[in-house]
């Protein structure tokens, strides 16, 4: 099977068969991200891809969710991924579902009525890297579109029926940005549907041109106990009927809970973890986990 840059997919999704629809990222200057740096974007033929899906029973039995790899599978054209979708069930009728990563601008060519198809055709669930509903910070961090275009793109999948998970960046806007960053991005998806809203946190890798901003005074990093506050604030403000996850490494604490129903709850938790920590020791668990990235 093709895997230009191996498996990448965020944890819950272990289970899944993997398929490669696209090579490398179609935006690939974030300048937090490490990722696909050494590739440039393709998008797979069809025949690659067929001959991919022939080979998934070999490698991952009878899946029932297939993630789509390559920075965002969800760049692949409208047609190519309703024929992977038709090849799947064919050769593999186990499958169910079809998630992938996805950015923003791989719905512009999109319309809600071919997302609708998707949808039937078993396309959810893709796991959106939004980041931040604040223009600031998706300009410092190069994200390459503006909140208001990413509220558009959210609004046609949530009427299209395509269920779909968003991601939130905590921290990305930096030192003392992290509660106006946090209410505007819970003001993007207030209204929306999303199945989760997912978060991880920031880390700022050597190598990457965010740690050359940081390093020039371009950019100042935030606490980690900044970052707990900004997260404190998002939940806070959330008003989504949703699922709240928090389990990447980056985290500092892990959890998976129904909001609104345990938002209080969570809140709370969040509260009792600021007030048991120490920046000194959240911060060596911060420089821990940078070489993982």
């Amino acid at each position: 099977m093709h895997f230009s840059s191996g498996i990448n997919r965020p944890p819950y999704e272990t289970a899944d068969g993997y398929l490669q629809t696209t090579e490398g990222c179609s935006h690939n200057t974030c300048l937090f991200c490490t990722y696909f740096k050494d590739q440039k974007f393709k998008k797979s033929s069809i025949e690659e891809i067929e001959a991919d899906i022939k080979e998934i029973p070999r490698y991952f039995g009878a899946p029932k969710r297939i993630f789509l790899q390559g920075a965002d599978g969800y760049a692949a054209d409208y047609d190519v991924l309703m024929k992977t979708a038709e090849l799947l069930r064919k050769y593999v009728p186990s499958v169910e579902t079809i998630g992938g990563y996805a950015r923003i601008d791989n719905f512009y060519d999109k319309t809600e009525e071919q997302l609708r198809n998707m949808a039937a055709a078993g396309f959810a669930n893709p796991y959106i890297g939004v980041e931040s509903g604040d223009d600031v910070v998706l300009k410092r961090i190069n994200k390459g579109y503006t909140a208001a275009q990413a509220r558009e793109q959210l609004e046609k999948i949530d009427a299209s029926g395509l269920p779909y998970i968003v991601n939130f960046l905590n921290g990305a806007g930096g030192h003392n940005y992290g509660l106006a960053n946090a209410q505007r991005t819970a003001a993007l998806y207030d209204g929306l549907h999303p199945t989760m809203v997912n978060t991880s946190m920031l880390t700022v890798v050597p190598g990457t041109p965010l740690y050359r901003a940081m390093e020039k005074g371009l950019y100042t990093e935030s606490t980690e106990m900044e970052k707990l506050e900004e997260i404190h604030e998002l939940v806070r403000c959330l008003t989504n009927d949703t699922i709240f996850m928090n389990e990447h490494a980056s985290n500092l604490f892990h959890v998976k809970c129904r909001i609104p129903e345990a938002k209080e709850e969570l809140l709370k938790y969040i509260e009792q973890f600021m007030e048991n920590s120490d920046e000194r020791e959240l911060r060596q668990y911060r420089e821990r986990i940078t070489k993982a990235f």
